[in-house]
């Protein structure tokens, strides 16, 4: 897991500079990116990448609805300070959440690749692939649904775009095996489905107070 390949290339810059080059490009060239931008084996610069998005997320949450932020209140009120719950609410998330969801949304990715995708490419690039779609999840702390559901929705459509790039098949088959990784990580994980809810509420409701 924290293999780092010697020779990186395309947006597999490493530090600060690295991490904002790779999340400009995964979002406006995708299929570039992901054609030069995951190697095999090389999935510490991805790990971080989603450790940085998450940081991005939860800190952003906090900060503009931290009604919102699972347990952040709770540790607030018992350790009685914003900054010291905070720190942890932020070190829970990026250090032990977001790598165990990663992970376990690049096993949901190759078990759903198995059935449609005969030559793919390894698990360590599945892992790569969905670090990097979570780059529009920054915009999902927004506290307008809307906004949160273009997010998580464009996140899903780039983890197509790599599935399909890296493991080198269709997108129709890319569709159909992100599907079950994509949930999980952008309808649970950054909330989509919560959005999808509040935006289908504001549009239906109306509609229904009218008849």
């Amino acid at each position: 897991m924290t293999q780092w390949v010697e020779n990186p290339q395309g947006g597999r810059e490493r530090g600060p500079r690295g991490l904002l080059r790779a999340w400009g490009e995964v979002l406006v060239r995708p299929r570039r990116f992901f054609r030069n931008g995951v190697a095999p084996g090389d999935q510490a610069p991805g790990l971080a990448f989603a450790i940085a998005v998450t940081f991005v997320y939860v800190g952003s949450q906090m900060a503009l609805t931290p009604a919102g932020v699972s347990g952040y209140e709770r540790i607030a009120a018992a350790t009685g300070s914003v900054y010291l719950s905070g720190a942890i609410v932020l070190s829970a998330a990026c250090f032990l959440v977001a790598p165990l969801a990663l992970h376990l949304a690049a096993a949901l990715g190759t078990l759903s690749l198995l059935p449609v995708v005969d030559a793919r490419a390894g698990v360590s690039e599945t892992v790569q692939i969905i670090a990097y779609a979570t780059a529009p999840a920054v915009f999902a702390a927004v506290p307008i649904p809307a906004v949160q559901l273009v997010a998580v929705f464009y996140g899903f459509v780039l983890l197509t775009i790599g599935f399909s790039v890296v493991h080198e098949t269709s997108l129709p088959r890319a569709i159909v095996a992100g599907l079950v990784p994509a949930v999980f990580v952008f309808g649970f994980a950054f909330g989509g489905i919560s959005a999808f809810e509040a935006v289908t509420e504001v549009t239906v409701t109306p509609a229904t107070a009218t008849g």
